[in-house]
C-alpha cells in the first residue's frame, strides 16, 4: 500500500508520514526538503512558477511510482499570515498563502488524477475560519476558501479523478502558539479559550505548544496521532465522510470528534 504526503516535512506532515510508515505503508513525501522517514522524497523548487512546479513535481512523482498506484494523496502543506486592506503587506501575504495552500492543493489534485487508485482518497487542507469572512487575515481566508471550493469541485461528477475516489477537506488547524496569539489578538484570529462559542478551530498537541503554554488545558488539544489515525482510517474507506465534504476536528476532555461543516 502506498500513500503520498504533500508537506511531509512540516509538523503535522512528519506525524502523518511516521504514522503511515508504522502502519506498513510505503510513503512518498513531497516538500521543499526531505523527510528521512519517508521511503521516497520529491522536492519542490520554490523558484518554479505554478505551471512549472506542477509539471516538475508531477513528473518526479511518476518517476518514483513507476506505474504503482496510491491509496491516498494527503496534502497537509500550508501556513498562516494575517493582514487587512490597511496592512501594506496584505497582498504580499495573500500571494504567499495562495502559493502554500492553493498551488499545493491543485498539484495534489493533478497527482491524484494520474496516480490514485479507484476508490482512493484525496485530502486537502482547508480552514474553519474561511467558511465565513476573515477580515483580519484576508489572504489566508481567500486561499483557504479556494481550497474549499476545489474540494467540492473534485467531489463532483466529471472532476477527472478515478472512479469511486473520495475528496475531503480537513478544516483545522490553528496552531495555538505565542506568536499566533500576539499577531492574531487584534485581527479577529480565533483564540482557544475565548468566550465565543462554536470556535471552528483546534489546537494541535505539539511539544512546542506545551513548552510555551505549560499551564494550558491539554485535554482540549488534538494529538497529531488522532489526525494521522483518522487519515489512515479514511485511506481504508473506514468511517469516511461523503466525497466533497469539509470536516473539522475538535477535542474535549481528551476525546476527539469530527464535525461536517458543509
Amino acid at each position: 500500500m502506498r500513500v503520498l504526503v504533500y508537506g511531509g516535512c512540516g509538523g503535522l506532515g512528519r506525524a502523518v508520514v511516521q504514522h503511515f510508515k508504522s502502519a506498513g505503508y510505503n510513503v512518498t513525501s513531497v516538500d521543499i526538503g526531505e523527510n528521512p522517514e519517508a521511503d521516497s522524497n520529491v522536492k519542490v523548487n520554490l523558484a518554479d512558477d505554478w505551471v512549472n512546479q506542477e509539471k516538475n513535481v508531477v513528473q518526479s512523482v511518476l518517476d518514483v511510482l513507476v506505474g504503482s498506484k496510491l491509496e491516498a494523496v494527503i496534502n497537509v502543506a500550508g501556513g498562516w499570515a494575517g493582514g487587512n486592506t490597511q496592512d501594506p503587506d496584505w497582498v504580499k501575504n495573500a500571494d504567499l498563502m495562495w502559493k502554500q495552500s492553493v498551488w499545493s492543493s491543485a498539484i495534489a489534485a493533478t497527482i491524484a488524477s494520474k496516480c490514485l487508485k479507484e476508490g482512493g482518497l484525496l485530502v486537502l487542507p482547508g480552514a474553519a475560519p474561511a467558511t465565513s469572512g476573515t477580515p483580519g487575515m484576508m489572504g489566508y481566508g481567500m486561499a483557504k476558501a479556494a481550497v474549499h471550493q476545489l474540494v467540492k469541485s473534485l467531489g463532483g461528477q466529471g472532476s477527472g479523478l478515478p472512479d469511486g475516489s473520495c475528496t475531503l477537506g480537513i478544516l483545522p488547524v490553528t496552531l495555538d502558539t505565542p506568536m499566533n496569539r500576539l499577531v492574531g489578538k487584534d485581527q479577529g484570529f480565533p483564540m482557544v479559550g475565548s468566550c465565543t462559542l462554536g470556535i471552528l478551530s483546534v489546537t494541535l498537541d505539539t511539544p512546542m505548544n506545551r513548552k510555551f503554554m505549560p499551564n494550558a488545558d491539554f485535554s482540549t488539544w488534538t494529538p497529531l496521532s488522532e489526525v494521522a489515525g483518522t487519515l489512515e482510517k479514511w485511506s481504508k474507506n473506514l468511517e469516511r465522510p461523503a466525497t466533497g465534504s469539509l470536516v473539522s476536528m475538535h477535542t474535549q476532555s481528551n476525546s476527539t470528534y469530527l464535525r461536517l461543516e458543509n
